[in-house]
This record gives C-alpha cells, sequence and structure tokens, in this order.
C-alpha cells in the first residue's frame, strides 16, 4: 500500500508552486483529482511553445501533472460550483494557489468549506501571504527573487542583478506546502478536525536565506559565502571546475599538491586560510596556466584526493547524462496520449520500505471529467453542463 493511499485531494492549482504540491501527494499514493477551467485549463498547458507547435503534450505540463485525474469545470457558471462543492465534500485535501481573496469570492473560502467539510484541510499557496501590504500583489518566480534579495546575491560586476534560470521558490514554497498539509493530516488524526495551511514565494524566499538573515539581524554584515575561503572557478584543458578552499587552514599548500607545483602559500608568504582569501585575485592568476595542464575529470579527482572540495562545472544537459541521475532514478518515463512517452524527474525522496505509487502519464483537460462527476452522482446533462461541454 502506498502512503498516502485512502486520501482524496482537489487540487485548484496552475503553473508550478501548486501544481507541484500536488503532484508530490499523487506520488505516494493520494488520489489527486485536478480541477481547471475551460476553455484551456492550466496555461502551463500552452506555456511550452515548442510542445503547441507541433500539437504535444505541454513538457512544462508532464513536470507536475503525473498520477493526477483531470477534470474540467466552470467555476464562473453555479453549475460547475456546485460540482466543486460535492468533490470538496467527500475530500481531504483541498489545495489551491489562487491569489488571496479569490477562492473567497466563488465561495470556497477556508471558513465556508470547513463548515462543509470540518475534515478539510485546506491548503493555500500565494505570493506574498494572505495579510499584509503585499498581498494582493502578483507573485512570480522572477519578482519574488527581486524583493527578497536573492538577485542582488548574484551581481555582476557592473552592478546588474542577476537572476538564477530556476524558479527556485515555487519549487520550495510547493514542496513546503506538502510538508505543512501532512502536518495536519497527522494532527487531524489526533483531533479529528482539519485546518487552513498556507504558504508563499516571499516567505519562502526569506526562509532559504536564514543564514544569511542571522548575520544581517545580529551583526549588521552581510555573508557572501563564495569569498568566505580561497574559493574560485577555473578553466583546465578541457572544461571549468569549481575549487573550493572551506574547512582548511591552508587550501593553497594542499592545491599545490594536486598540481604538483611548489607551495605558493610559502612562497607568497600567505599561510592561512585568511590570508590566501584576500590574495585570491594573485593566486588565481598564478595557478591558472598549471590548471590548463590537467583534464577535468583528473585534476577533480587530484583535489578531492588531497582534500580540497571540488567539482567540474556542467550545463543542465551535462548534469542530466551524469550516471549518478540514472543511479538515484531521477529520470522517468510517463505516458503521454498520442505520442511517444515522456521523460520527467522523479520525486527525490526515496524510502527503505515504502513504495510509491504506479506513475500515471499527464491527462488531457477534462479526460476524467465524466468519471469523478459520475461517482457523485451527476447525469451526463449534469455533467456536460458544470464542465460547460469542455471534455
Amino acid at each position: 500500500m502506498s502512503i498516502l493511499e485512502g486520501i482524496k485531494v482537489v487540487e485548484l492549482c496552475e503553473v508550478y508552486q501548486g501544481p507541484l504540491a500536488g503532484q508530490s501527494l499523487a506520488d505516494f499514493g493520494a488520489r489527486v483529482i485536478k480541477v481547471e477551467r475551460p476553455p484551456v485549463g492550466d496555461p502551463m498547458r500552452l506555456g511550452d511553445f515548442h510542445a503547441a507547435e507541433r500539437n504535444l503534450m505541454s513538457g512544462y505540463f508532464a513536470a507536475v501533472n503525473r498520477n493526477k485525474e483531470c477534470v474540467c469545470l466552470d467555476l464562473k457558471g453555479e453549475a460547475g460550483r456546485a460540482a466543486l462543492l460535492e468533490l470538496i465534500k467527500t475530500s481531504d485535501v483541498l489545495l489551491h494557489n489562487y491569489r488571496p481573496g479569490v477562492m473567497e469570492r466563488l465561495g470556497f473560502g477556508y471558513e465556508a468549506m470547513a463548515k462543509v467539510n470540518p475534515r478539510l484541510i485546506y491548503a493555500a499557496a500565494s505570493g506574498f501571504g494572505e495579510s499584509g501590504p503585499l498581498a494582493e500583489m502578483a507573485g512570480q518566480d522572477f519578482l519574488i527573487q527581486s524583493i527578497s534579495g536573492i538577485a542582488m546575491k548574484g551581481v555582476r560586476g557592473d552592478g546588474v542583478p542577476n537572476f538564477l534560470n530556476v524558479p527556485l521558490t515555487d519549487y520550495a514554497s510547493g514542496m513546503l506546502l506538502v510538508q505543512g498539509i501532512l502536518l495536519a493530516l497527522i494532527e487531524r488524526g489526533k483531533s479529528g478536525l482539519g485546518q487552513k495551511v498556507t504558504t508563499s514565494l516571499f516567505d519562502t524566499a526569506i526562509s532559504m536565506q536564514s543564514l544569511e538573515a542571522a548575520s544581517t539581524l545580529n551583526y549588521d554584515y552581510e555573508t557572501r559565502w563564495f569569498d568566505r575561503a580561497l574559493n574560485f572557478p577555473v578553466e583546465t584543458s578541457n572544461g571549468w571546475i569549481t575549487v573550493l578552499g572551506f574547512f582548511r587552514d591552508n587550501p593553497l599548500q594542499l592545491i599545490c599538491q594536486a598540481l604538483g607545483v611548489p607551495d605558493l602559500s610559502a612562497e607568497m608568504s600567505i599561510p592561512t586560510a585568511l590570508d590566501q582569501i584576500a590574495a585570491r585575485d594573485r593566486i588565481v592568476e598564478r595557478l591558472r596556466p598549471e590548471f590548463l595542464r590537467f583534464k577535468v575529470e583528473d585534476i577533480v579527482a587530484r583535489l578531492q584526493k588531497h582534500g580540497i572540495l571540488s567539482a567540474p562545472i556542467l550545463t543542465f544537459e551535462q548534469a542530466l547524462a551524469l550516471p549518478q541521475v540514472a543511479a538515484n532514478g531521477m529520470i522517468v518515463s510517463v505516458k503521454a496520449e498520442g505520442q511517444d512517452d515522456m521523460r520527467v524527474i522523479n520525486h527525490p525522496v526515496k524510502f527503505s520500505r515504502s513504495r510509491k505509487s504506479s506513475t500515471r502519464g499527464p491527462q488531457k483537460l477534462g479526460a476524467q471529467t465524466k468519471s469523478v462527476l459520475s461517482e457523485l452522482g451527476f447525469d451526463d446533462a449534469q455533467i456536460a453542463k458544470a464542465s460547460n461541454d469542455s471534455q
């Protein structure tokens, strides 16, 4: 039996943050019913321009919507809202990532749903939280990187902020919401009652910087990790590597040993790690030609053997091709109707005994509308009206 078998989730989520949370629950056995609005559903269905031009399943949609049933309901109409209400009455979790106030205007706010289903875990993800001066502001990962200080951490020499091309706060906040849902389910087992669980992109971004916040809040200085040791990227004969001097009293001496060259820490009279931080540019200039004598795999192995942290700098395509990715089972194939199987990233959490549910591919818009609503006693005419004939 899968861990979450028997748990029913209604997911009203779009894009990444919320759908990721829903998929994480589905991966471990929860029955997740994704409710989308006609005529196009989750915008991620059309967001993959390459796939859309070829009439294929969006890679972005497939990435976070496996193992779900897809129901299409017109929530602007009374019939669609009535169908959603019936779903919620028999569910354990309601999951949404609409802006604060949207669900309340539709008649599906927490207070109302708690009366309908007192055992319901009402999980809400947002951009900035449910109250405060930014609550109504639209949230998106680049905006959160901007306003949370993350973009300024990657400032280049010309002073231009730098954005990480990974929606890190979407991913982290989605996973935190899963944590909250699971905790609420555990508590419900004791109290018999559901409750509201919330998280936001903004809170997640601030929390991700908890170490840096400690130095800023308490001692009024900014922690910049790459500047805290003899750390540097450097080119070899066939690619770039990262060299880290963390956790060593005299990292330069060890680097020189790995390179097979005389000890620069003695020659340059910089015997301590602190001395070497201040002299980093001079050190790298002296060592650059020495690194060019080696291939990436050779010098990384030599550095690691001498106690210096090092790794290749790879493209994402190269990273996905690493044997370690396969060894960890991090790519899984899923069925996609009318086309070849799609490869997507697997859930990173593994258990020694409990198994995941069998993998089901991403579904077309409204694929399970009829079957799910029929379970609730709706006839064909009612189903067509509730879904606005979008199947």
